[in-house]
């Protein structure tokens, strides 16, 4: 099982951006698809994005679509989310995990961080 650290989140304002960070532990990382998700206070966990095991595909919900761009270095067990055009709903609690990425994400196992709070400001 692999294990995620997320970072990056801070308080920025609308039309503002941010890139967040998770870095994995585990030699197992370079061979799971890794997604995003967020957690608006009140509201369930929502699937922001995804990348498969070697990078050759992403999802991206359509909430994000255009404004936030996944990617990852597999040398350093890093998958980094940049996010731009940033709107006060994109405020949450940002996690990592690993997934099966396809037309969506779903998590492969029921382990999360602590996440990244992102607080973005009218």
């Amino acid at each position: 099982e692999v294990q995620f650290v997320e970072s990056g989140g801070g308080l920025v304002q609308a039309g503002g951006s941010l890139r967040l960070s998770c870095v994995a532990s585990g030699s197992t990382f370079p061979g799971h698809d890794i997604g995003w998700f967020r957690q608006a206070p009140g509201k369930g966990r929502e699937g922001v994005s995804c990348i498969t095991a070697n990078g050759a595909s992403t999802y991206s919900a359509s909430s994000v679509k255009g404004r936030f761009t996944i990617s990852r270095d597999n040398a350093r067990n890093t998958v980094y989310l940049e996010m731009n055009s940033l709107t006060p709903e994109d405020t949450a609690v940002y996690y990592c995990a690993a997934v099966v990425c396809g037309f969506g994400l779903l998590p492969k196992f029921d382990s999360w961080g602590l996440g990244t709070q992102v607080t973005v400001s009218s």
